[in-house]
């Protein structure tokens, strides 16, 4: 493995990468990918960045820092976590809090000390949380006062050491920052250093580390950003998606200030506080999933979105019903988009000139995809299989035996079946595994079910995705009672609250059927295809 010397003094991202025969083939064809050796993604983006020192980099209700004001606190809460925090290059940082201007600077403080950031949801549960912290060996924390309850929960049985609190009562982040100098000697990362582990959302079972380099930051905006999205330093982004989730750190935070644009941080990203956004700064680009999408087209005044000019759609398939609504409503043809967390951000697109209802698009220049068949040979347009795809960026799971089913004879398999067109567009067919997409996130049905488990009154459950017109699918659990027990709709709200507070609160069953039994196979095994062909309207 030809790896540039690290700039890491604690080894352990580059010491648990995937051996190099497992890792996938790596494109470079593009020349505004191919980056010098030493590189800090942090510095890079806002040294790319050169608008008026005064002009708005992120917006908030309340907030307008310049990019000269976001650049000079992200040095000095870099110095904190270096001098205060003795952090030490390479070392682990979670980031855990809402979209917010001090989130951000945050995460390109931890770049510039050389640290590698795990941004995690703010919904998630201390049990969740611990075992992120858990797989990455993560030891220090800067998070949000309104979360900061669940990261010391965690704190006896972590290897998490060190926390320090960014926003509201009891924090004094940026107190500390603010006696630092304004100047910070970023750390001179390799391009290949691991700059970030970005967990996949609906892992099943043990969490899953996607690691991205430093290199990879910039690939995402020099392919999808430049190419497909074409901003300019005029727009106003936001975004629904927390940065934890790549499509929102990409869309919300990445390719702003790729592009010296502006961008408004949402704390809670609903359709309505969407719309309410995109009035309130006139925002030009907004990124989110196809469920906001129907849900915003459905407002009674659109005259609230009149400054919007493009609009990315992902983490979801997107319905030709969806497009057709949004465009009838407001007259912009929507940019979808498929991504993975194991690559980083959207590798098939098509902009708003080139869409085609019924396609994702084809893919982003500087990637190659095709679909494959069984024996993992690509198929001749028309023929459904496999989604494979490679380009400057590509999945390296954290210590995980799991790459080798991600990454196959050098390709990149996302877990979707997809057929090619003959002229080059690709049409998603479906989801190849039993994880549930709703509203965007995705939800692992094991999760579920182990969290139902848990109530007293559940002998046995199933969980699978249903069909739902608003959010693409809802979770849906089928329970049998232990003995002498009565269904009851009471009983359906309990385990319904019962499982918001076991796990994020997104992952509730919308629907439960108590059944005298599930279906097997002869050997116990739980049959979830026999649900899904019996399901439920």
């Amino acid at each position: 493995m030809n790896l540039t010397p690290s700039a890491h003094q604690d080894t352990f991202a580059r010491d648990h990468l995937p051996p190099e025969e497992q890792w996938p083939t790596l494109i470079f064809e593009l020349p505004e990918v191919r980056y010098p050796e030493r590189l800090n993604a942090a510095t890079a983006l806002l040294a790319r960045a050169t608008p008026p020192p005064d002009k708005p980099a992120l917006l908030a209700e309340g907030v307008s820092w310049t990019y000269r004001e976001l650049d000079v606190l992200s040095n000095q809460i870099a110095a904190v976590l270096r001098d205060d925090m003795q952090l030490i290059p390479g070392n682990r940082v979670l980031l855990h809090g809402p979209n917010t201007p001090m989130l951000a600077a945050c995460w390109f403080a931890v770049l510039k000390a050389g640290g590698v950031a795990v941004s995690t949801m703010p919904l998630l549960r201390a049990a969740e949380l611990g075992k992120v912290i858990a797989k990455a060996e993560i030891s220090h924390a800067l998070c949000d006062a309104s979360c900061v309850a669940v990261v010391r929960e965690t704190l006896s049985t972590t290897t998490l050491r060190q926390i320090q609190i960014f926003e509201g009562e009891g924090g004094e982040l940026l107190e500390l920052a603010r006696r630092k100098p304004e100047r910070f000697e970023a750390v001179d990362t390799a391009a290949d250093d691991v700059a970030l582990i970005a967990f996949t959302s609906g892992t099943t079972g043990q969490p899953k580390g996607c690691m991205h380099f430093h290199r990879d930051l910039l690939a995402v905006c020099d392919t999808f950003a430049r190419h497909i999205l074409r901003p300019t330093s005029d727009d106003i982004f936001v975004g629904s998606a927390p940065f934890a989730f790549t499509f929102g750190l990409g869309a919300c935070l990445l390719f702003p200030v790729w592009a010296g644009a502006t961008a408004v941080l949402l704390e809670h990203g609903s359709p309505p506080q969407l719309a309410a956004a995109i009035e309130q700064f006139g925002v030009t680009i907004c990124a989110t999933a196809p469920t906001s999408y129907r849900m915003m087209a459905a407002l009674p005044n659109l005259d609230s979105l009149q400054s919007l000019r493009k609009c990315v759609s992902a983490g979801e398939a997107l319905p030709a019903a969806t497009r057709l609504r949004w465009r009838e409503a407001t007259g912009i043809e929507l940019i979808d988009g498929i991504g993975a967390t194991e690559m980083l951000h959207i590798f098939i697109s098509a902009d708003e000139h080139q869409a085609r209802p019924g396609a994702t698009g084809k893919a982003v220049p500087g990637i190659r995809a095709c679909v494959l068949g069984e024996d993992g040979q690509p198929l001749p347009p028309g023929r459904i299989g496999r989604l494979a795809v490679q380009g400057p960026v590509g999945c390296r799971y954290l210590a995980d035996e799991r790459q080798r089913d991600y990454v196959q004879h050098g390709w990149n398999i996302t877990g979707d079946t997809y057929l090619m067109t003959e002229d080059g567009y690709f049409e998603y067919q479906a989801r190849s595994d039993d994880m549930i997409v709703s509203s965007g996130y995705n939800i692992a049905a094991p999760e579920v079910e182990e969290a139902l488990l848990r109530h007293p009154l559940v002998a046995e459950c199933a969980v699978i995705g249903l069909p739902d017109e608003l959010r693409g699918q809802v979770v849906g659990a089928f329970i049998v009672l232990a003995p002498d027990q009565t269904a009851s709709e009471a009983l359906k709200i309990e385990l319904q609250l019962f499982v918001k507070n076991q796990i994020a609160p997104y992952k509730y069953p919308r629907f439960i059927e108590f059944r005298d039994d599930l279906p097997k196979t002869a050997t116990g095994k739980l049959q979830r295809f026999a649900l899904r062909q019996d399901r439920p309207a």
